[in-house]
């Protein structure tokens, strides 16, 4: 499954984040306790930056879940994934995740990162399913609340 490059609307699919998708990303991010909560100017600013990967996900013409992320040589790194919650558990988080993994192995990277909160157990075991292996522990990395985060990669090649 490619990353659908151009602004036309579509029944259902992934394709990168445009300007336009920041007030629906945020509002996503901002009833997903678990996910990073970002500002509206993050996201925009993340997406134009070089090495950047900003992709969403719409169904019957409603953005319904985001992925950021970043890659530096052959490293990356998902930066924060959510979908709504009356969406959750149909496929698009794993949609999300599928293109952002293909783009990324087609940029020559070779492992993907991400940190996740401890108490996420339902994202850890997502991500397992996604083939990414726990790695480390970061103990405080969080903060409101403050937690631990766990830490899982995935090798491309």
């Amino acid at each position: 499954m490619g990353v659908e490059r151009s602004r036309q609307e579509s029944n259902s699919g992934v394709r990168r984040f445009c300007a336009e998708d920041a007030d629906a990303v945020t509002a996503i991010s901002n009833q997903s306790p678990e996910a990073a909560n970002w500002s509206k100017e993050s996201y925009l600013k993340l997406a134009e930056e070089d090495g950047s990967l900003a992709l969403v996900v719409k169904t019957d013409g409603e953005i319904r879940g985001f992925l950021a992320g970043r890659l530096v040589t052959d490293q990356a790194e998902v930066l924060n994934l959510a979908v709504a919650a009356k969406h959750r558990r149909k496929g698009e988080g794993a949609a999300l995740l599928a293109a952002a993994l293909q783009e990324f192995g087609l940029r020559g990277v070779k492992n993907v990162y991400l940190e996740v909160r401890e108490s996420n157990t339902g994202a850890i075991a997502f991500y397992a399913k996604q083939g990414f292996v726990k790695s480390g522990l970061r103990r405080g990395y969080y903060r409101s609340p403050d937690e631990s985060a766990v830490t899982m990669m995935k090798m491309l090649e």
